[in-house]
């Protein structure tokens, strides 16, 4: 299926893609004749698809209130259900018309490999709008700072499958506050491992195992380590939404934040590090197949010389 890498092949739709770059239409236009549901372009907070209880969730928060629903999953995780399932098939199936269409498809970021750029589709306007009422208003209440306004989004879809990316390696995200939702579709496996925040000096500590819901929003700080566990059977599907405060990014504090990296408190749990990032990796455990021929390992920089737990120099000999 086209739902991922670059599209090299051209269906019947695709075909008529190509005959209309004389017309100079982008693919977002060239979309809006295939689109099989409409109103999702329009806007997301159609009542059928949100669940019950998310605008008086949303209502709590805008008065300072963390309603019952939000969830505490562990310091720093929460959730809420955001979407019914009626709405997660829609998307779901939109998603699905536009990888088969033939259009250009991206990777929606650095690591994974199949997925899509919702916002490459049309659907920027109406993701902005759930942005807007819904996310940051959530966002604030549990990061005034970090949440303390949202000006711009990277939303997008990932797909994890046993003969596709089976999981995700250990990562901080590109955001400021991060909203994923699982929207399907059936599988076993495939949950969220979280351990410490970006630089602190428990961050490759682990702090707790998530197990997606179908509607249901996991909601952490970018800088929350965390990986996507593998899957063993099925098809999971996740719409992301890595939501940018540049004031935040403008402040003082941020780059403070980003200048400091706290020296580890000890050697780190297996089930926290990565081998895209971590120097010591092969100290604890092997690479997976594939790793080194990439140059991954010789990349590896965390942590920072000066953030090296005691015995780490023991560790890389």
């Amino acid at each position: 299926a086209a739902f991922g890498r670059e599209t090299k092949r051209l269906p019947a739709a695709g075909k008529r893609w190509a005959g209309q770059l004389g017309k100079k239409l982008s693919p977002i236009e060239a979309y809006v004749p295939m689109r099989k549901h409409p109103q999702l372009f329009e806007s997301l907070l159609r009542d059928e698809w949100l669940a019950d209880t998310v605008r008086d969730l949303v209502a709590a928060a805008r008065n300072g209130t963390r309603h019952p629903d939000l969830v505490e999953e562990a310091p720093g995780v929460y959730s809420f259900e955001l979407f019914t399932p009626a709405f997660a098939d829609a998307f779901l199936d939109e998603v699905d018309a536009y990888a088969e269409s033939g259009l250009p498809v991206r990777r929606p970021n650095s690591m994974n490999n199949y997925g899509l750029i919702v916002n490459e589709i049309g659907m920027k306007q109406a993701l902005t709008e759930l942005q807007r009422e819904i996310l940051w208003p959530v966002a604030r209440l549990l990061w005034p700072t970090h949440g303390s306004a949202f000006h711009d989004h990277h939303s997008f879809m990932v797909r994890y499958r046993s003969d596709e990316d089976a999981g995700l390696d250990m990562h901080t995200d590109d955001s400021d506050v991060t909203f994923n939702v699982c929207l399907g579709k059936e599988f076993t496996g495939a949950g969220l491992t979280f351990c410490g925040m970006g630089g602190h000096q428990d961050h490759r500590q682990f702090a707790f195992q998530y197990k997606h819901v179908k509607g249901r929003a996991v909601v952490h700080l970018g800088t929350k380590r965390h990986g996507a566990d593998d899957i063993i059977s099925g098809d999971r599907r996740n719409l992301i939404i890595w939501n940018h405060n540049n004031a935040w990014r403008l402040s003082d504090a941020y780059r403070r934040r980003m200048s400091r990296y706290s020296k580890e408190s000890g050697e780190p749990d297996e089930r926290c590090l990565s081998y895209t990032h971590d120097r010591d990796y092969a100290a604890y455990k092997p690479y997976p197949p594939g790793v080194r021929e990439k140059g991954l390992a010789q990349r590896a920089w965390c942590p920072p010389p000066r953030a090296c737990y005691d015995t780490m120099s023991e560790k890389l000999d």
